[in-house]
This record gives structure tokens, C-alpha cells and sequence, in this order.
């Protein structure tokens, strides 16, 4: 493993920032809540936290001298904050059970799941409730009609399907072309191999704390901890590094600049189930069972969870509606649509695949 001392270590939010563009205030976390309150009337936004591109040693198109590092250790997690603070540790996290772990990914699904069980909460009972949500490819909107009889349990599992779908949701947006910064593609972040498994894992550690006894942010710190030690968490960043090293060149290549879409080899898609966690070949580890993640899909009486919600986007014009929908008659979808767009997301790295493998053939017999 090798260090350039030349070399600056930026977030992936930061990076994108040098390249001139202006970042719209996205956090709420400067508003002085305690530990147990929910501002139900600010949506919070859809990345609360920076979040971290796939790899290490990852150069930026147009900036030279400029490497992306945000490798952490277990000792720089420190206390978790709801909806975000400066002293919470984020960054990638390897783990022998669970592959890489991407902390801010982690901690917005917790947040999120925590913020929609308290809308959920207060929507209980009263019909139909609208909530419009940030726009991201076009306008989101949850329509919730949670009945008076659910329980707290139920309710918990509620939230924490829907926090799912709109973690899926900014996945497949960013493949079509939504970004945080305008003009700067993120599809080179979308369906990386730790994101939606880091997303998912967020989800259930905010469920469990929601059953907590403790404040909010004490029985997430706690969880946190525990969840990645039974993952078998690394020790120390250089084993992180290692991993990473292990997956150079056939998951990421550090040899491509961001954003570049060809600095990811490997994307996720079989995720609307479960995720099932990418173990690193050839690192040195007893654990060989990796832990499988289920999504929430039902209630505890056996009823499907998308019976109390609907969440629907309206399409802007980034997406082929008319060739993945030729039978719907607006751009209106909802999270019932997103395996067709998940098959499409699917032939459409297939052709990439081909069209790079045609090239290199190209290449050789020049």
C-alpha cells in the first residue's frame, strides 16, 4: 500500500465541489434538536451526510494532485447524531460478514427510518396522508394511509420499507442521470457493491433502535457497534485497504478519473428481496458465512407493507418511459415499478460490457 503525500483526501462530496459547482444546503442538522425530537414538518434531505465513492486512491477528472481516501477504522465511528454531525465518523469500513460498509450510507438509512416512523406515527389513524418529498429525477410524493389497529412493531416495519424504497429510489435515479451537483453525473456511484447492502443494513439498525429503551442517538451508537462486530468487523484501516487492493480492477479501478461511469466494474442489482453482502477473495478470515439481509416486506400478520403506502415519482424526461412503460399513459411510477427499471439498468450494463469487450478486441489487433 502506497501513500503520496502530495495527494489531498477528499469526500466524495468534496471532490465534487472543486470542480466549481455550488452545493445547495441540504442538511438540517444545524437546527439545535435534542436528542428525542423529530422536526416532522422539514423533510430531510435524501443524502443527510457526505457519502463516499467505491475504492481508495481514486483520481478526479480535471484536478491533478487530487487522491480520494475515505478509508476509516472502527476507532473513528465516535456517537451517532440524528440527522448529522462534524464529530460522527464516515467513510468505508471493511467486514468479513457484511463486505464493505459504507458508514454515511449506514447512518442516513437510520435517520431516515427514524424520521418516517415518527410521519407514520402521526399519520396513524387519520386516512390519507400526502407527504411531498425533495424532488430527485422528478417529483416524489408518500401517500400513507396507515390504519389506527397497526402497532408500534408494524409501524417500525413500515418505515423501514419505505426508507428502503427511497434508498433504492436514489440508485436508480443517479443511473438515469440525477445528480446532487447539476452537471456532474453520478452514475458512477450508482449500484456500487457496497451501497445498497450499507443502505439496507442502516435500515435495520434504525428498526432496532426504534425498539430501544435508550434515547435515540445512545441506542444507535450502541447498535452500530455490536451490528459491526458481528459482522467481523476489521481491526485496523490497513486491512480495509488490503480488501480494497484484493478488488482493484475487477470491482473499481483506480486507473479511470471520476465521474467517470468505467471507474465502477461491478454493480448490485439483485436487491429488491435482499441484499447479499460482496466478500472480498483472498483475505485472510475464519468467517466464510456472509450475513444475508432481508428487506421488510411484511407485517406481522403476514400483510404486505405496500398496502399502507404508495411512493410515487413523476418521471422528468432523463428516462425512456415510453420504451420501459409503453402502456402507461403519464410518467408516474411507484416503487411496484422499480424491477422494470432495475432490468433495464441491467441490459443497459450488459451493452456496456459488450462495447467495452469490443473495443479492447479493437485495441489488440491494432
Amino acid at each position: 500500500m502506497k501513500f503520496d503525500i502530495c495527494k489531498l483526501k477528499l469526500n466524495s462530496i468534496q471532490l465534487l465541489v472543486i470542480l466549481g459547482f455550488a452545493v445547495n444546503p441540504v442538511t438540517i442538522s444545524a437546527q439545535n434538536f435534542r436528542d428525542d425530537d423529530v422536526n416532522l414538518d422539514k423533510i430531510p434531505p435524501r443524502i443527510i451526510r457526505a457519502c463516499c465513492a467505491f475504492g481508495y486512491d481514486l483520481k478526479l477528472w480535471g484536478v491533478p494532485f487530487v487522491s480520494i481516501d475515505q478509508v476509516i477504522s472502527v476507532n473513528d465511528l465516535d456517537e451517532h447524531h440524528y440527522m448529522g454531525n462534524k464529530s460522527e465518523g464516515t467513510g468505508t469500513i471493511y467486514t468479513n460478514k457484511g463486505g464493505f460498509i459504507d458508514i454515511g450510507h449506514l447512518r442516513d438509512q437510520i435517520d431516515w427510518t427514524r424520521f418516517l416512523y415518527s410521519i407514520i406515527l402521526d399519520s396513524r389513524g387519520k386516512g390519507e396522508v400526502v407527504l411531498p418529498l425533495r424532488r430527485e429525477a422528478g417529483r416524489k410524493t408518500l401517500y400513507l394511509n396507515v390504519p389506527s389497529e397497526l402497532d408500534n412493531n408494524d409501524c417500525i416495519l413500515l418505515a423501514g420499507k419505505i426508507a428502503y424504497d427511497l434508498s433504492l429510489w436514489h440508485e436508480i435515479s443517479t443511473w438515469f442521470g440525477a445528480s446532487t451537483i447539476p452537471f456532474v453525473p453520478e452514475k458512477f456511484s450508482s449500484f456500487t457493491i457496497e451501497d445498497v447492502y450499507s443502505n439496507l443494513l442502516g435500515v435495520h439498525v434504525g428498526m432496532k433502535a426504534l425498539h430501544s429503551k435508550l434515547s435515540f442517538n445512545a441506542a444507535v451508537t450502541k447498535i452500530i457497534e455490536s451490528t459491526l462486530d458481528s459482522l467481523d468487523v476489521v481491526k485496523t484501516m490497513k486491512e480495509t485497504y488490503d480488501a480494497y487492493d484484493a478488488v482493484n480492477d475487477i470491482w473499481y479501478t483506480n486507473k479511470k478519473r471520476i465521474p467517470r461511469a468505467s471507474v465502477t466494474l461491478k454493480r448490485d442489482l439483485d436487491i429488491l428481496i435482499s441484499s447479499r453482502p460482496w466478500i472480498a477473495p483472498n483475505q485472510s478470515s475464519d468467517i466464510s458465512d456472509p450475513i444475508i439481509l432481508d428487506v421488510p416486506l411484511l407485517n406481522t400478520n403476514g400483510d404486505l407493507l405496500t398496502n399502507f403506502y404508495q411512493f410515487t415519482i413523476d418521471l422528468n424526461k432523463r428516462f425512456p418511459v415510453d420504451e420501459i412503460f409503453p402502456s402507461y399513459k403519464s410518467g408516474v411510477i411507484n416503487q411496484d415499478d422499480f424491477g422494470a427499471l432495475l432490468d433495464r439498468i441491467s441490459n443497459d450494463l450488459e451493452n456496456m460490457e459488450q462495447n467495452m469487450l469490443a473495443k479492447s478486441k479493437e485495441n489488440l489487433q491494432k
